[in-house]
């Protein structure tokens, strides 16, 4: 199946994607956040076929939601109507520094980071989706209670 991800931001929105085997995420795009933000959501969904959208949700470092948690929300309410795909809410604690500190590493300018730190970081959260996917995939399939008579 084929998501993209989505790192909310005040100023921009990180998207990712993967492939339709849900191997590999990839950083796809940056988009402002201004009063065309939902409709270029919604085309993108279109655009690439997808079957579903990850969102990633910030939650404190204990695991609460806060104030940016009901932004996030308001966000979701907002697209949720505008597409006809399932939305999924996924974790996305230190994503976005994850994302700076590997951009950092790599020797990536400052201007540079600034403009695909957010792809980057929904990449992380779409990455987290699938191998959460593919975990619960490969451990429904195994049966209980069977006894290893090696």
């Amino acid at each position: 199946m084929k998501f993209i991800g989505i790192d909310v931001g005040k100023k921009r929105v990180g998207v990712a994607s993967c492939d339709r085997l849900e191997m590999v995420s990839s950083p796809h795009s940056v988009i402002p956040v201004d009063g065309k933000t939902f409709e270029k959501i919604k085309k993108l969904v279109e655009d690439e076929e997808v079957d579903g959208v990850v969102i990633g949700l910030p939650l404190s470092m204990d695991g609460q939601e806060r104030d940016a948690c009901s932004e996030v929300r308001d966000f979701i309410t907002k697209l949720k109507p505008l597409i006809k795909v399932p939305i999924h809410e996924m974790d996305e604690r230190l994503t976005t520094k994850i994302a700076e500190s590997s951009l950092i590493e790599s020797g990536m300018r400052r201007e540079k980071r600034k403009e695909i730190r957010d792809a980057v970081a929904a990449s992380l959260i779409l990455r987290t989706f699938i191998e959460r996917r593919r975990f619960d995939r490969e451990n429904s399939s195994k049966p209980t209670n069977q006894i290893d008579e090696g």
